[in-house]
């Protein structure tokens, strides 16, 4: 693997680390700018709500330029969000740091997913893109826990400064050792790119990202009431258990980036099946300390291995010019994090009890894996198998293009 997807990856950490840290800051920051934990935690949509907007929207504004060039202004622009978020006088300033934050997050990963496969031979496309998200599930294990305690010892505006430093890191390392030869403009421009997102394929294609990690985040998002009031954890012991999620999460990124370089579609269908089976047992593995910490793991891998094939399963439906539509994805995913969370918070609020959120989540997953079917159902429709296995096992971009249309 080349040493330019490590660029990628710190610039994953970056965003991971600014992106969940916020959730640990939150007490810290609402005593410091004297308003309400509930009125703080409009900063954690404010960024997810840029995610949205900045995904697609940079993602098109840069679709003549140089996909090198694109990484550098994105990881630019984050650092001049998190640079401003360490320096707001206010929370109304603050909020508007956050959105700017959260506005290269989604176009980072698409184009970066596009640099990382083109990087590599057709074999290793899978591999390259988990390395490259490789630093968004270590964010979770070392960057948020560190970035929380220093903003907890030395004030949160100091863990913006902190993470701005990782951008720069990120900007130098995008710079040296992302080839220029691999990065040049799409042919088709801004019109190719829109002309992706008018195929049915594609639209599919998010619609299982929404689902399947709509199902993630309708558990994840209520797991600290679960481990507490169900498995009969001490508060203190949920940051532990929240970075054994994070390993969990690295372990299926990896394996799922070398699984999907063989399977695409089985790793995908085989990772949306596990992430509706773990859910589905959580009230189960919830009852007792040491089942709910291997529910949490596991919860971490099944939903991770579904990453990497996720991400290819966009850009193969979109290879003619697939940077917008991966940028998109990345918004897909946040869309799920929003509609995940409101589901699992309807299970709650209907009485269904605490672990409920999780069993909405295996639904969710179901549901996922149904999208995925007809997704599937619909290209072998369009395409001859054995056109489509030649179009995708040799990446050649004129054939790629001929499928598209």
């Amino acid at each position: 693997m080349p040493l330019a997807l490590l660029a990628l990856a710190v610039g994953a950490f970056g965003i991971g680390t600014t992106e969940f840290v916020m959730m640990g800051l939150l007490p810290d920051v609402a005593d410091d700018l004297h308003i309400s934990i509930p009125t703080a935690g409009h900063l954690v949509s404010a960024y997810a709500l840029g995610v949205v907007i900045g995904a697609p929207l940079l993602a098109a504004v840069t679709a003549r330029m140089s996909r090198r060039t694109v990484l550098i202004g994105l990881m630019a622009l984050f650092v001049l969000g998190n640079a401003l978020s360490a320096l707001a006088p206010g929370y109304d300033w603050l909020l508007a740091a956050r959105f700017l934050s959260g506005l290269p997050h989604g176009a980072f990963f698409g184009v970066g997913a596009v640099v990382a496969t083109n990087l590599v031979a057709p074999e290793r496309r899978a591999r390259s893109v988990s390395l490259m998200f490789l630093g968004l599930t270590v964010a979770n294990i070392a960057g948020v826990p560190v970035a929380t305690l220093m903003g907890q010892h030395l004030g949160w505006r100091a863990t913006f400064l902190g993470v701005s430093a990782i951008g720069l890191a990120a900007i130098a390392s995008l710079s040296l050792l992302i080839p220029h030869d691999h990065t040049h403009a799409p042919a088709g421009g801004l019109r190719g790119e829109l002309a992706a997102l008018r195929s049915l394929p594609v639209w599919l294609a998010l619609a299982t990202t929404v689902a399947g990690f709509g199902a993630l985040f309708s558990a994840y998002s209520y797991v600290t009431p679960m481990l507490t009031d169900a498995a009969g954890y001490a508060d203190s012991s949920v940051t532990l258990l929240l970075a054994l999620f994070g390993v969990g999460a690295t372990i299926g990124n990896l394996v799922g980036g070398r699984l999907a370089d063989h399977s695409l579609r089985g790793t995908l269908f085989g990772g949306l099946t596990s992430l509706a089976v773990v859910l589905a047992l959580f009230p189960l593995l919830m009852g007792a300390e040491l089942s709910a910490a291997l529910a949490v793991t596991l919860l971490g891998v099944a939903a991770f291995v579904t990453g990497s094939p996720l991400q290819l399963m966009v850009m193969e439906k979109a290879s003619a010019a697939p940077s917008l539509a991966s940028s998109a994805n990345q918004a897909a995913f946040n869309l799920a994090n929003a509609g995940g969370a409101w589901i699992g918070g309807l299970a709650l609020a209907a009485g269904f009890g605490v672990t409920s959120p999780a069993v909405a989540g295996a639904g969710l997953a179901v549901l996922g894996l149904a999208v995925a079917g007809v997704a599937y159902a619909v290209d072998r429709r369009r395409v001859p198998a054995g056109r489509r296995e030649r179009v995708i096992a040799t990446h050649v971009p004129q054939e790629a293009e001929a499928l598209h249309r």
